[in-house]
């Protein structure tokens, strides 16, 4: 457990944010870093990073693992740990965001029968969120995410999420956020004890090939407005915890059907950059969007899984542009 005197510390500090969140999501690497992989981020403007430290649970069953010997580094303890000393080196902000990944599943179809294995799992993730919540008090991490996609446990066990978030307030003095899926985060009760409301923002808008700026942001448009209404009615503003698109035909459309074939689909980088500038133009403008994280960064081109020609990032592709000539608006 952190000390009180850094407790204190942290407390008294102060949180400074621009006037939109620029992350990028930093994908763990299998082993330490050759140099400092922020600089590359510096250089497009981002101001915050997200780190995802992923749990593992298997549909059904109520274990839940972490921090494992065989887990990539940056996903354990000491990788964690490094890779936010080394973004707080050069004045980039931190998000940190435990997600529990079910193998071949979705974590929103989680669920159990009766109320002790309820209890048996929410004790294993209380004790998982806790343990990095104890990194972000020690290493001064600016915002904490509690759960990620969790649709059936937020629906079904509201009180576990109210106590956890008031347990997490008594001892964290950053802001917190939980990440609902796009189609979800209006039926989520807990919101107003919260400091931004958290979005997965993968919302479907066109399947053409390469559709162009202007028809997404037609698209946008009832979608904003919905969001736009939501936050002012919650009184907080919206974060999206996840936003990108695969760089392929079709990646504005339905993403999660298009990754489990985007080995096999053509490489379209001018609809993914398409895609981010819509974005952008629609939600710069917006007092209630607070920014988000980009889905996702490869540090050091590490971490991949074969594709990242068809993958999330913008690395090394027309995106990159966009994304920071929007990042640059700021200073300007």
């Amino acid at each position: 457990m952190v000390s009180l005197i850094g407790l204190l510390l942290f407390c008294n500090i102060g949180i400074s944010q621009s006037e939109k969140i620029k992350g990028v999501t930093l994908v763990a690497p299998p082993s330490s870093y050759k140099s400092n992989p922020i600089v590359p981020l510096q250089e497009i403007s981002s101001d915050y990073i997200k780190l995802v430290p992923y749990g593992f649970t298997r549909m059904g069953k109520t274990n839940l693992s972490f921090n494992m010997t065989r887990q990539w580094w940056g996903e354990k303890k000491e990788g964690i740990v490094e890779t936010i000393r080394l973004a707080k080196e050069k004045g980039i902000g931190v998000m940190l965001k435990p997600q529990v990944y079910i193998p071949g599943g979705w974590i929103g179809d989680l669920g159990f029968k009766n109320d002790a294995d309820w209890e048996a799992w929410e004790t294993n993730y209380r004790e998982y969120i806790f343990f990095f919540l104890d990194i972000a008090i020690e290493e001064e991490v600016e915002i904490f995410c509690i759960g990620t996609e969790l649709k059936k446990s937020t629906k079904m066990r509201p009180a576990f999420w109210t106590q956890l978030i008031s347990d997490v307030r008594e001892e964290y003095c950053g802001l917190i956020t939980y990440s609902a899926n796009w189609d979800n985060y209006q039926n989520i009760g807990f919101w107003g004890a919260l400091d931004y409301i958290g979005v997965s923002s993968y919302f479907p808008l066109s399947d053409q090939k390469t559709p162009d700026v202007n028809k997404l942001v037609k698209e946008w448009k009832p979608i904003v407005n919905e969001m736009r209404k939501f936050s002012n009615k919650i009184g907080i503003p919206m974060l999206f915890t996840e936003y990108g698109y695969l760089s392929v035909d079709g990646c504005a459309g339905k993403t999660w059907e298009l990754e489990k074939k985007v080995k096999s689909l053509n490489i379209n980088e001018q609809a993914q950059a398409n895609a981010f500038e819509a974005l952008y133009q629609v939600f710069w403008k917006e007092d209630f969007w607070a920014g988000g994280f980009i889905w996702k960064w490869f540090p050091e081109d590490k971490g991949g899984e074969g594709y990242n020609e068809r993958d999330y990032t913008p690395q090394h592709k027309l995106a990159l542009e966009v994304v920071k000539n929007w990042f640059e608006k700021d200073k300007k």
